[in-house]
């Protein structure tokens, strides 16, 4: 698919089924046009990591995924030797009465491709996308480390050399905010911060991810969970929530919402118990009171 403009490229995002606002389609044009990594931030279950699994089905290439962890290194996320192979092959040598040689013990068939390297040495004519998903959760060393390879694009193998990527990923990396990621890190991007949405875009995602849900359904789970979100509560529901609960409702085989269905299903919209204490019983009935009079 080719892609000459902002408004192609948001087509081409719907068609996906993937609701993207101006400024949100804009960032990816540009990062996808000048080959920058775009970094995503915004709250839990807004559809950061969704934009790299969405641009990857529209260009229809592979996506490689890195998902970041406290005490993620080298090994993890760019390549590792396979030592339960390499004394294979040193031990069939010794066998045969040889001496297997370092060079023979380092090269490119004992090495195991982690996400970063994958990327970078991709043998595809098409060029991968590569989500760095959920980066604030990884330490600042491997911060510091992720800086020299979305500067150059290249990673040093001490017993191979250098590779360079012949064609410079799609870099998507997002961040939940658990922490400030630092501002070298983020120079190199093209940023952009992904919002709850707004009423009218958060039910015309629910109309496209769940098309069979009947209209009413969908403009109350909308209300609802725009209103949840005004709530004093530890963790409000994202749009991922959102969905997943037209989901059981539909499979519930409910057309509308009541009291009862809501408390019976806040486990799927909520995620920690005082949050759920907290909304049942008057909470849901008082916010479902609310929905019902704007319906």
């Amino acid at each position: 698919m080719e892609i000459t403009t902002i408004d192609d490229l948001q087509s081409a995002l719907r068609s996906q089924f993937y609701i993207a606002d101006r400024g949100l389609t804009t960032s990816i044009f540009l990062a996808i046009k000048l080959g920058r990594p775009l970094f995503l931030e915004g709250e839990a279950g807004v559809g950061k990591t969704e934009v790299a699994k969405v641009l990857a089905r529209m260009l229809d290439t592979e996506l490689i995924r890195l998902q970041c962890y406290e005490g993620l290194d080298v090994h993890h996320a760019v390549y590792e030797w396979n030592y339960t192979r390499q004394m294979m092959h040193i031990r069939l040598a010794e066998a045969r009465g040889e001496r297997a040689t370092e060079a023979e013990l380092f090269g490119p068939e004992f090495l195991l491709s982690r996400p970063l390297l994958q990327a970078v040495n991709n043998p595809h004519d098409k060029r991968p996308v590569l989500l760095i998903d959920e980066v604030d959760r990884s330490d600042e060393e491997f911060e510091a480390f992720l800086l020299e390879i979305l500067s150059d694009f290249q990673i040093t193998i001490p017993e191979l050399g250098t590779i360079r990527a012949k064609e410079p990923p799609v870099v998507v990396l997002t961040s939940n905010r658990t922490r400030e990621i630092h501002d070298a890190l983020k120079r190199r991007c093209l940023y952009f911060w992904i919002d709850y949405p707004s009423f009218e875009k958060e039910l015309e995602i629910v109309r496209a991810k769940v098309p069979n849900a009947p209209q009413q359904l969908a403009r109350q789970v909308t209300s609802f969970i725009q209103k949840v979100r005004e709530a004093d509560l530890y963790k409000v529901p994202g749009v991922a929530e959102t969905l997943d609960w037209a989901t059981a409702l539909l499979a519930l085989d409910h057309q509308a919402l009541d009291p009862n269905v809501v408390d019976d299903t806040l486990g799927v919209i909520l995620k920690y118990q005082d949050d759920v204490a907290k909304m049942a019983g008057e909470g849901v009935r008082t916010i479902l009171d609310r929905v019902n009079a704007e319906s």
